[in-house]
């Protein structure tokens, strides 16, 4: 699973501290009226799309390189016996099946140059998989509140959120959304010079003009799934439907569903003051909490749920159930606060399974006390479409919201303009609902959450010792691994490949001979070292994990390689090779840490559960002057205790850079 992102975005972002007066509220909604550059963000000077056309694309590695990397990774995570076997099996697979199917994998890669070799594969990975995806597959983002309390009353923000989601989109569509760059020499590519010459250049050069400034255009190839968009259920493998026409939100509160036009038949967004008063409506609404809630089929295995869908359909519920998944997105309003990180992290990643549509490409879920995250659907996108959409609302919602505390709602007919979505549902249906709930309660009920915030140095004190900040918690996580449990285990970090056109996600392996090196020398043997071999060990780690993550973002891994070998033999009918049914392929891929990094002004927190049932889904940032981590498991491994192991692992390495021997 590739959870969240590894490229981390760093916008700056003013807020304003003042209050606004009712009378201002009203100039805002007359303002909005008059000014058709309202419903935008913003308008590009260059077009979103401009770089898409000239986007580099994803290498297929060079077979000997990716068999060197397998086992590179596999030589900490096996003893000599162990890895002599592997070695053998991957050189044979190298010389034998693995050099035809590289070389068909290649052929077919060169035919179909407008793609990546991993895409299709990639989808049919998730849209195959009959797993819930709640739990093993959607991960979460929470928003950091506004930062004028008064404005993170949960109508006044779930409107701005709303207002700023539509003028997303709107922008998005009007090919006037700013194209995603990743830039490494801002003050020479992130300029209005730079962007006004290069509008000029063709599609087809555009991107080699921006490389040329030490500016990376990413694959905005995903972004079109972000809105009008669900994963539905079918047996065997799902299908995505997305449907551009769709005007309206889809708001779920106590499990009730309704919907309302938030743009209207001439493409134009609906007033603020109007979405207000619709939000108001439904919040206002007394109706109880749903008896059959359809949304807990959401949480369904894909076969189970395809097979309900199908007798929903044929309950003559088709068109409603047209209006859930052609709606813009999902906002779920919840009426419980949250008491602390943890009761958040439980209610952004699951909740109570009956107030959510976990298949629409993102939900919005706002609890009362106005704490805002995104839960998205995965199979459709990594991730940096769904960040860059809460950067972007985050900045906007916090810096030019379009409703005030004290705006009034308008006088909208709110009673006819917001539609109660209400489902035919037979015994057979409401007896698939009670299970659902049933499986649901029963599988989040095994998930446990955990948070550290580590306070004694950060990326700050990290780079002053040119040490990656990354590198240090990932070996944190070796560290404390090893310390708890005693031994190396299979470590995935996600990292993207937005760099490359329809790139997805690269694995790093940050378990490698220098972290499990450098983690039993902190751990098992911290006396029988100076603090200068140790500063070292921690500098070797660094360097190698550096290699490493630019590596994999420059699609240089190995494991997407090895995936669609495959997969191609699989969809050839040929047998697997045994390199495929080594129990150290198996171990490798069965990834006991699995983490995900994320740091960005927008984001309060994000999680995601464990990939396996013996392993921790680990989301962290390094931030200028504190570490946090953010980490899920279920029974099989106690998170409280790694996470104390972690600790003791970040002070130990950071009093080490201070020059003084570990206790």
């Amino acid at each position: 699973m590739a959870n969240l992102l590894s490229l981390q975005f760093s916008a700056s972002l003013r807020h304003t501290g003042r209050l606004v007066s009712p009378r201002a509220a009203s100039l805002t909604q007359r303002r909005f009226k008059q000014d058709s550059s309202a419903e935008y963000l913003h308008k590009s000077i260059v077009p979103s799309m401009h770089y898409q056309k000239s986007l580099p694309r994803l290498p297929v590695p060079k077979l000997e390189d990716t068999i060197r990397r397998y086992l590179a990774a596999q030589k900490p995570l096996l003893d000599d016996d162990q890895f002599r076997t592997t070695e053998n099996l991957a050189k044979d697979f190298q010389s034998t099946t693995g050099k035809t199917l590289h070389e068909e994998l290649v052929a077919q890669d060169k035919s179909n140059k407008h793609t990546s070799y991993i895409s299709a594969p990639w989808f049919d990975m998730y849209l195959s998989a009959r797993e819930s995806v709640v739990l093993n597959f959607n991960p979460f983002m929470s928003f950091n509140p506004d930062p004028r309390t008064e404005y993170n009353d949960q109508l006044v923000r779930a409107t701005n959120v709303v207002c700023s989601a539509v003028r997303f989109m709107k922008t998005l569509r009007a090919g006037v959304l700013a194209p995603e760059v990743f830039h490494l020499n801002p003050s020479k590519s992130d300029t209005d010079g730079f962007k006004r010459l290069i509008r000029w250049v063709p599609s087809s050069l555009s991107w080699y003009g921006a490389y040329m400034v030490n500016a990376y255009p990413l694959d905005m190839s995903q972004y079109f799934r972000l809105f009008n968009s669900t994963r539905v259920p079918k047996q065997g493998r799902d299908e995505l439907f997305t449907d551009a026409k769709g005007r309206h939100l889809l708001v779920m509160r106590k499990g009730n569903m309704y919907s309302f036009d938030v743009v209207d038949p001439d493409g134009n967004m609906v007033r603020p003051a109007e979405i207000q008063s619709h939000l108001n409506h439904i919040l206002a609404d007394e109706s109880p909490a749903a008896a059959h809630p359809l949304g807990v089929l959401t949480s369904e295995n894909r076969d189970v749920w395809a097979g309900l869908r199908d007798k929903l359909v044929a309950a003559g519920n088709g068109e409603t159930l047209q209006e859930v998944d052609s709606a813009l997105f999902c906002l779920c309003l919840d009426d419980e606060d949250m008491r602390d990180h943890i009761h958040t992290s439980h209610n952004m990643l699951h909740g109570d399974g009956c107030n959510r549509w976990y298949d629409k490409s993102f939900s919005v879920v706002l609890a009362r006390d106005g704490q805002t995250a995104i839960n998205f659907e995965h199979s459709w996108g990594d991730g940096v479409a769904v960040l860059r959409f809460q950067n972007e609302i985050f900045k906007d919602t916090t810096e030019q919201p379009l409703v005030h505390p004290g705006s009034a709602s308008t006088g909208a007919d709110s009673a006819a303009a917001v539609r109660r979505l209400r489902f035919h549902l037979d015994d057979a249906l409401r007896a698939g609902i009670d299970t659902a709930k049933e499986n649901f309660d029963a599988a989040v009920s095994e998930l446990t959450i955990d948070a550290l915030e580590f306070k004694k140095g950060g990326k700050e004190q990290l780079k002053k010792q040119k040490l990656s900040p990354d590198a240090v918690a990932q070996l944190a996580f070796q560290m404390g691994f090893l310390r708890q449990y005693g031994h190396t285990v299979a470590t995935y970090e996600s990292c993207s490949t937005a760099a490359f056109k329809h790139g997805r996600t690269e694995t790093i392996r940050p378990a490698t001979v220098h972290t499990k090196r450098c983690a039993e020398a902190f751990v098992q043997r911290p006396g029988e070292h100076s603090v200068d071999q140790l500063v070292e060990m921690l500098k070797e780690c660094s360097k190698y994990h550096g290699q490493l993550t630019r590596e994999a973002a420059m699609g240089q891994g190995f494991d997407r390689h090895l995936f669609a070998m495959r997969y191609l033999a699989n969809t050839k009918g040929q047998a697997l090779h045994d390199l495929y049914k080594d129990p150290a392929y198996a171990a490798i891929n069965h990834n006991v840490l699995s983490t995900s990094t994320l740091t960005s002004p927008a984001v309060s927190l994000g999680g995601f559960a464990p990939v396996v049932p013996d392993g921790f889904g680990v989301g962290y940032g390094v931030h200028d002057d504190w570490i946090g981590c953010n980490v899920s498991s279920y029974p099989s491994r106690d998170v409280h205790e790694f996470l104390r192991c972690v600790d003791k692992s970040l002070e130990d390495i950071f009093t080490v850079l201070e020059g003084k021997p570990i206790n």
